[in-house]
């Protein structure tokens, strides 16, 4: 007598995910971000504090407030899930992003006239750029994850974010031989210029793409409904609450130490200001080689080892708190001390830990029991824009502090570099008990079915 068994079968076929040469494209987006913001957070902070003789606080209050106004991620990632398209959030936050750019350089003019007219006019563009850089990158993170083959992502995390430095370079190299002689009519011509361009590579980079099938997401799965629900989602799960303070911790401890190497190096090392400026750059050098190896491992052997990106980011965060406990230590040692060494190998351990750590969030990003891609990458957005508006502040007060408390520059950079090495080291101590699972895709939801059988 023949009788009836359940047999898996699988609800849809294996999807390989994204190219690299799709990779590239939409990573072409992010590069396209990075050259805009680079113009109001470099370019315009020097315009404001030398050309129009502001006192240092009023950039770096509006720098902060576009950090703050990027809490709001959860809020554009979520209309992202629920929307009928990806593409229309990213692109629509490019744009915004592009005109707000082009806004807060106009604000030069106005400054001119009226500090408080420019100041309320600064502050409504930085706002707007907060939210162009929200929508826009968030929607973008989201899209990766869903597209990109689980092995691929610590790979495609490296693309992108290389890619963005490298709009950063061309775009700070490009617009600092079109200022020249500078004037604020010509400055708001090259930023309106340089939006109109990132607009059209962002339409490059991300036509096409959502057609595209998307990867590990059975379609069993429920789509995000409401923004509460989703929300819930999130913070219900352990292991996207353990790497949203993996994220804040870290971002906090790598953004800390941005504002005070130059003027340590300067203080303590007798560095001019174009030696402190080549200082920042073996740091990038360090960045990219940390930022390569995490994607080259990843690219040969993600499909083997599907633990590599939780490895690099406890490693690179341990690694960054031994860098910085280094530096700590130089200050009783300069300066004779070997500082590029030490700087550069900072600068490989943190872009060690940031892109593998980019690439765990595109993994976790799609584990959640509902369809929620964007609101994930916005939760995690947030927390590090929070941590990098924090940082700058928190970098600079308690190194003043340090100083006033010990009347020793030595004393005070010491005791900042080692919070920060300790807030790495705790950061590690996150990262171990992310669950090993992070690092694989979610199985596949498979249908029963009734087959005959023996």
């Amino acid at each position: 007598m023949r009788q009836l068994a359940l047999k898996p079968r699988s609800s849809r076929p294996v999807e390989e995910g994204l190219g690299w040469l799709a990779i590239i494209r939409l990573g072409l987006v992010q590069a396209a971000l990075g050259a805009i913001v680079v113009l109001t957070t470099s370019t315009l902070n020097r315009v404001m504090i030398v050309e129009l003789g502001l006192a240092a606080v009023i950039p770096g209050l509006l720098v902060g407030l576009h950090y703050g106004v990027q809490i709001t991620r959860p809020i554009w990632g979520h209309k992202s899930d629920t929307g009928r398209s990806r593409t229309q959030w990213i692109l629509g936050g490019l744009a915004l992003l592009a005109m707000a750019g082009t806004g807060a350089a106009a604000t030069t003019l106005l400054f001119e006239q009226s500090v408080l007219a420019g100041i309320m006019a600064a502050i409504i563009a930085y706002i707007l750029i907060g939210i162009g850089i929200g929508a826009s990158g968030t929607s973008l993170l989201a899209l990766i994850a869903m597209k990109t083959a689980v092995e691929k992502r610590a790979a495609a995390a490296t693309i992108t974010w290389m890619l963005m430095i490298t709009g950063i370079i061309v775009t700070s190299i490009v617009v600092g031989a079109q200022l020249d002689p500078y004037s604020h009519e010509r400055l708001i011509a090259v930023t309106a210029a340089t939006g109109v361009v990132a607009f059209l590579i962002g339409i490059i980079g991300v036509l096409g793409m959502e057609s595209r099938p998307t990867v590990g997401a059975p379609e069993e799965r429920p789509a995000a409904t409401s923004f509460r629900e989703s929300l819930r989602d999130v913070l219900d799960d352990r292991e996207s609450r353990l790497f949203t303070l993996f994220i804040f911790l870290s971002m906090l401890a790598f953004a800390t130490q941005d504002l005070i190497l130059e003027p340590y190096a300067g203080l303590l090392f007798g560095m001019t200001p174009g030696e402190t400026t080549a200082l920042s750059g073996i740091q990038h050098g360090g960045v990219l080689l940390g930022m390569m190896t995490v994607g080259l491992s990843g690219a040969l052997l993600g499909k083997r080892h599907s633990g590599l990106p939780r490895h690099f980011i406890t490693w690179g965060c341990f690694g960054s708190a031994v860098a910085l406990g280094a530096l700590a230590f130089s200050t009783q040692a300069a300066p004779t001390w070997p500082l590029e060494l030490n700087i550069f190998l900072l600068g490989a351990a943190n872009g060690t830990f940031a892109v593998a750590a980019v690439g765990t969030m595109m993994i976790l990003a799609g584990r959640g029991r509902t369809s929620n891609y964007g609101m994930r990458m916005g939760v995690w957005g947030a927390a590090q824009a929070i941590a990098f508006g924090l940082g700058g502040v928190l970098g600079t007060v308690a190194l003043d502090l340090g100083r006033w408390l010990t009347a020793s520059d030595a004393h005070a950079f010491a005791t900042v570099f080692s919070i920060e090495a300790g807030l790495f080291l705790v950061s590690a101590l996150v990262a171990t008990r992310i669950g090993r699972q992070a690092t694989r895709s979610p199985a596949p939801i498979q249908n029963a079915a009734i087959m005959p059988g023996e």
